[in-house]
């Protein structure tokens, strides 16, 4: 699929993509013009102001991007997730679900993102667990990040979105 021609775009939009350093992800984004500014959005509030501890976010969201087979969200993710602190046997973890040899918190956060992945819901056993070590509003922010990422797992994918051609990433830049 080939990218929007951005200069076709209102100016915002165009500032919008060249802000989080025109990766190819926000490039495509801009085939949805209209729907474009509130993905941006949510994408930034789940980055920036997401009650869940970095490390644990990261992890929900790379083991989505393994799940979807969307090799670009993990690509950038797995790197962000270093960035925060996730360890390497975590982000291993990832690629296979498996909670063996994780922390408490990791294995559940893992567990539970493989429930919402499978059953799109959480039972009461899973909350009751998260809820042992997160917030209400914690366990709110892992369920909006977990159908956030599958949202865009499913455009990446749809779109073949690459890093091909991508300058480098602006890590810990949104």
């Amino acid at each position: 699929m080939e990218y929007p021609d951005l200069s076709a775009l209102p100016a915002q939009l165009r500032e919008d993509v060249t802000a989080r350093g025109s990766l190819n992800v926000f490039r495509m984004l801009m085939h949805t013009p209209a729907l474009a500014p509130g993905v941006l959005a949510l994408g930034d509030a789940i980055l920036q102001r997401n009650s869940l501890p970095d490390p644990l976010r990261e992890l929900a969201i790379v083991r989505v991007g393994q799940v979807y087979g969307a090799a670009y969200e993990v690509h950038h993710h797995e790197n962000i997730a270093r960035l925060v602190g996730l360890g390497e046997e975590a982000i291993a973890a990832a690629a296979t679900g498996s909670t063996e040899g994780l922390s408490a918190s990791e294995a559940a956060v893992l567990a539970a993102t493989d429930r919402l992945l499978d059953r799109h819901c959480l039972d009461d056993g899973a909350r009751k667990e998260l809820l042992a070590f997160l917030t209400v509003h914690q366990l709110a922010d892992l369920v909006v990040t977990v159908g956030f990422y599958q949202l865009i797992c499913d455009f990446l994918n749809t779109f073949e979105v690459t890093t091909e051609g991508e300058p480098p990433p602006p890590y810990g830049v949104s």
